[in-house]
C-alpha cells in the first residue's frame, strides 16, 4: 500500500508540473527544447527506460555515497534522473525501494516535493533532481533493507506527448545502519610490565526496534598509540561476542592511546572508538 500511494503522488505531481510548462513557449538559444506538453497520451514502461523517443539514461543517487542512519535522525539526499527526448525533458521525479518486489517492499525513501528540478543539459536532455528524506522510524520496515539493493522508480515528461518510467532500476546505494564503539582499558594508572585489560562494545543501530544493539561475531582491532608517537599500531584482533563486546589483555609497556577499529561491513559503516589513555608507571 505504501508503493501505490507513493506512485500515485509521484504520478500526479508529475502530470501537474509538465501541465505547468506553457505550451510551445519561445525561448532563445539552441540548447533550450520547446516546452510544449501533453501527458494525456503518455506511454509508459514497467522495469525499463525507453518509451518511444523517450529514455532515462542515468539515475544517480546520493552523489554515490552510501547512507547512514540511525534510529532517530532523518537524513536528506537527492536523487538525480538524467533522460533524454527528441523534444526535450521538462519534468520528472523519482523515490527508493528496497525488497524483493514492490509488493513486498522493506523500505520506501520518498521526497516530501516530488516536483523535481530538472536542469537542462542540451536541447533533448535534462537533469531532473528530488530531495528524498530517510526517517528510520517510518521508512525503514526491516533491518533486512541494510546494504545494497536499492531500486528507482524514476518517471520523466517530455517536451511532446510522452512519459517515460522505470519501475525498479538498479542503483548503487547502500543504506546502513549506523554503528557505535567504545574502549576502556583498565586499570589506570598501571605498574609497567602488568596486564592491562581493554574492554569495549560493539553496537548499531536496529531500525526494528528503534535502539542500539550489539553486533555479534565481529572482527574488531586493538590499536595502540604510544605518547607522542604520530600514528597508531595494530595489536591484535578481537571478536565481538553474543551481546557485542569485546574484552581482551596486553601488557602495560608506556604511556599511550588505546581504541578499538571497526572496518565496517556492507550493513554497517566502519567506526573508530574514542582513544582512552593510559599512565604506565
Amino acid at each position: 500500500m505504501r508503493i501505490r500511494a507513493t506512485v500515485a503522488a509521484l504520478s500526479g505531481t508529475l502530470a501537474l508540473s509538465a501541465l505547468a510548462v506553457p505550451a510551445a513557449t519561445a525561448v532563445d538559444g539552441p540548447s533550450t527544447p520547446k516546452l510544449a506538453v501533453s501527458v494525456a497520451k503518455a506511454a509508459k514502461v514497467s522495469n525499463g527506460a525507453n518509451a518511444g523517443d523517450t529514455k532515462i539514461t542515468k539515475i544517480t543517487v546520493n552523489g554515490g555515497k552510501d547512507v547512514v542512519l540511525g534510529t532517530t535522525e532523518k537524513k536528506k539526499f537527492t536523487v538525480a534522473v538524467t533522460a533524454t527526448d527528441p523534444e526535450g525533458i521538462v519534468a520528472g521525479s523519482a523515490f527508493l525501494w528496497h525488497g524483493p518486489d514492490k509488493d513486498h517492499a522493506d523500505g520506501v525513501i520518498s521526497p516530501d516535493n516530488f516536483e523535481g528540478k530538472c536542469v537542462v543539459v542540451n536541447a533533448t536532455t535534462s537533469t531532473c533532481t528530488v530531495t528524498v528524506v530517510a526517517d528510520p522510524k517510518v521508512d525503514l520496515f526491516s533491518n533486512d533493507a541494510a546494504g545494497g539493493g536499492w531500486k528507482a522508480f524514476a518517471t520523466v515528461g517530455t517536451g511532446g506527448m510522452g512519459e517515460a518510467t522505470v519501475e525498479g532500476a538498479k542503483t548503487d546505494l547502500r543504506v546502513q545502519r549506523a554503528a557505535r564503539l567504545t574502549t576502556n582499558a583498565s586499570p589506570e594508572p598501571i605498574k609497567k610490565g602488568k596486564t592491562l585489560t581493554v574492554t569495549g562494545a560493539l553496537t548499531r543501530a536496529n531500525w526494528e526496534t528503534s535502539k542500539y544493539a550489539g553486533y555479534t561475531k565481529q572482527d574488531v582491532k586493538l590499536q595502540y598509540k604510544k605518547k607522542g608517537a604520530s600514528s597508531y599500531t595494530t595489536l591484535k584482533t578481537v571478536k565481538s561476542d553474543t551481546k557485542g563486546n569485546l574484552k581482551t589483555t596486553v601488557k602495560a609497556s608506556a604511556d599511550g592511546y588505546f581504541r578499538y577499529v571497526f572496518a565496517g561491513t556492507s550493513t554497517t559503516p566502519s567506526v573508530t572508538s574514542t582513544a582512552d589513555f593510559v599512565d604506565v608507571q
